[in-house]
């Protein structure tokens, strides 16, 4: 969405709140978040790869403040990471970003064939819920359409999703494979919350601005029936692949997680075993009728626990790479069958 001179990527509402300056950040809109469960209400305003956006060729202030907890900022022109970061506490705080002098000398025709273009600033955030106060600098304008990636992946699952144990936004599975498929990303993760609510899966399919997309179906649905699960997996693959036949839909099995390795508390509540669930899925895009639908194992994007956290069930900045890597492998061939 645009706001003022920029773009907000990732960004489907600014809401005020009573009492509060600025504008929440949403990745969803007002009349769908509250149609969500609780914790998921929450987790939708968390801005999990969440991005402003702009090109400017003078200096840009960017009002923010994060009042429920701590947020950060990171700061990318193009693809090229810059060493600047900052913390969004409860104060606004005012972040002064100009192009570094180095980007301006460079031949820009050689640096054409990047999916993003140089010439863009982005603000990667992250982080607890993010307030947008205002936007100051002359001559700023959101990007163009080719200066951005072409294709759109839209990525809905538990909090490995949103974000996992990652030290950055960039990190996170979801950037591994925009970064290496040369898409850019509408994160909809969301932590502790995937329930796959029906809502959510029109909201998804009712949105045209994303190409593909992959659903990781979902530990966070343990603690239901089995034949609760399927029906709610079965609606959302069915409404989503039904609402374009030209946007191919990848579902996930269950990464391996802690219970498989022993773990005698996280899974006290389970309604059956993490292979009952990945068979639950596998029937659900077996009984759906489009061709495009796919189905890939969990434990053949995770497949080296190795790059887990010490909870055994949050992927740390390693093992996020060994699944950005993984994944973008397993379902190229699907996109350039759908993109050549």
């Amino acid at each position: 969405m645009i706001y003022e001179n920029v773009e907000l990527h990732n960004i489907e509402d600014l809401v005020s709140l009573e009492g509060l300056p600025g504008f929440r950040m949403q990745r969803v809109p007002e009349s769908v978040r509250v149609n969500l469960n609780p914790e998921a209400q929450f987790r939708m305003c968390r801005p999990a790869c969440a991005e402003i956006r702009f090109v400017c060729d003078y200096p840009v202030s960017i009002e923010l403040s994060c009042p429920s907890g701590t947020g950060s900022v990171e700061v990318f022109y193009g693809p090229f990471q810059s060493p600047e970061k900052f913390v969004i506490k409860d104060e606004i705080t005012v972040i002064h970003i100009s192009m570094p002098n180095l980007m301006n000398m460079y031949d820009r025709s050689k640096l054409s064939g990047l999916s993003f273009s140089p010439d863009v600033c982005r603000l990667l955030m992250s982080g607890d819920p993010m307030f947008i106060h205002g936007i100051q600098g002359e001559k700023c304008r959101p990007p163009k359409r080719d200066e951005l990636p072409r294709l759109r992946y839209l990525a809905y699952g538990t909090s490995i999703t949103e974000s996992g144990n990652a030290a950055a936004p960039h990190l996170t599975y979801v950037e591994q494979v925009g970064i290496r498929l040369g898409a850019d990303v509408i994160n909809l993760g969301t932590g502790g919350s995937a329930f796959c609510e029906p809502e959510l899966a029109d909201y998804i399919a009712d949105r045209k601005d994303w190409d593909f997309a992959t659903l990781a179906l979902s530990v966070n649905m343990l603690k239901f029936p089995l034949d609760f699960f399927y029906e709610r997996t079965s609606y959302m693959i069915n409404t989503i692949c039904r609402s374009s036949h030209r946007r191919p839909v990848i579902c996930i099995t269950l990464f391996p997680y802690s219970r498989e390795f022993g773990d005698t508390f996280i899974g006290l509540e389970d309604k059956g075993t993490p292979d009952d669930f990945r068979d639950a899925l596998h029937q659900a895009v077996q009984d759906c009728p489009c061709e495009n639908v796919y189905l890939l194992e969990g434990s053949q994007v995770l497949d080296n626990i190795g790059g887990l956290a010490p909870d055994l069930l949050h992927p740390a900045d390693q093992g996020m790479i060994f699944m950005g890597e993984n994944l973008a492998r397993q379902i190229k061939p699907v996109i350039d069958k759908f993109y050549r």
